[in-house]
């Protein structure tokens, strides 16, 4: 089992950081800047999330139990408030196998918008992972602790300029056991279905191996499409449509890879961030330190915009809901 101190784990991040400006510059000088307070943020919560002490937050573990203490920790200190009486949203995680069921909880919180009324988005992220195998901890950094830490990045910022819309931040447990958490909030969610006008769902969204971050969902609602190029101007990194048809390979259409497809299937609009496979997908490799810092900022940013965009356009959005 790997352990990484928060000593070693802040070196790291600040010598990536150093990397990156030199490689933008041209330049090797020792003297590289430090990262601003955001960017210094982002990763030091993302180091948090996926460290070895999470244990892989595999679902229905003390190790999830740990990320999901600490993913409440961090919308309490935002001033994110529950949605309903607790942050905590407990459901039966169904196994395949003759294993007894276990259980597994989703976290959900509420930001209130200014309008009072009205659809609301649900913007979501999975914090668990594949736990420890062989003695090897697989942490996740990429899948999924980058999609939470955007969240609450993001939380940050509507607290400080609130959305219009009401935003319910739903960090889903058990993705990796067949979008389970997803599956269970929509089976029985905190608000009515009805009134959810779209998901917003973030799922490996740091690694630039590919250099590009993708955006699906928008050839099941080509509305959206319009919506998502308003917010890729002035983007910071490179942003690609598609991974949402059927005449796709097997595994490239990415419409039900992710909790998104719980909500299409339910005939709710999406639109799915994340970048492409990495060799460290599903491995132990899935480390933070392999984070670029700049482009993981890129797609916070992006992100930030896409859900204002789509905030100002959720009433519309929501009239295009399908019949599933």
């Amino acid at each position: 089992m790997r352990r990484t101190t928060m000593l070693s784990a802040l070196a790291l991040v600040l010598c990536s950081v150093a990397r990156s400006v030199d490689a933008q510059s041209g330049g090797t000088s020792s003297a590289s800047p430090a990262p601003d307070a955001t960017t210094s943020r982002l990763m030091q919560r993302l180091h948090a999330l996926a460290a070895d002490s999470m244990e892989g937050r595999r679902a229905g573990t003390p190790g999830a139990a740990r990320a999901r203490r600490w993913l409440i920790a961090e919308l309490r200190a935002i001033g994110v408030e529950p949605m309903g009486t607790s942050y905590e949203h407990p459901f039966v995680i169904r196994t395949r196998n003759a294993s007894p069921d276990t259980n597994g909880v989703n976290v959900v919180a509420r930001i209130k918008g200014t309008a009072g009324s009205g659809p609301a988005l649900v913007l979501s992220a999975h914090y668990d992972h594949l736990g420890i195998r062989n003695g090897e901890v697989f942490n996740g950094a990429d899948d999924d602790a980058s999609g939470c830490v955007t969240l609450l990045m993001i939380a940050e910022r509507l607290m400080r300029e609130r959305p219009t819309h009401d935003v319910i931040l739903t960090f889903f447990d058990a993705e990796e056991s067949g979008l389970q958490g997803a599956r269970a909030f929509v089976a029985n969610p905190p608000l009515p279905l009805s009134t959810i006008g779209m998901n917003l769902n973030l799922d490996m969204v740091s690694r630039q191996d590919a250099g590009a971050l993708w955006v699906a969902g928008t050839s099941h609602t080509p509305m959206l499409k319009s919506v998502a190029e308003s917010a890729a101007n002035g983007a910071r990194v490179t942003i690609r449509f598609g991974h949402d048809t059927k005449d796709l390979k097997p595994g490239d259409d990415w419409t039900n890879s992710s909790d998104h497809g719980a909500f299409h299937a339910r005939g709710i609009p999406f639109l799915y961030l994340g970048v492409e496979d990495h060799p460290d997908y599903h491995k132990a490799g899935d480390e933070a330190h392999k984070v670029d810092p700049t482009f993981f900022r890129g797609t916070m940013e992006y992100a930030y915009a896409l859900l204002r965009r789509v905030d100002a356009a959720l009433p519309d959005i929501a009239r295009a809901r399908r019949t599933p």
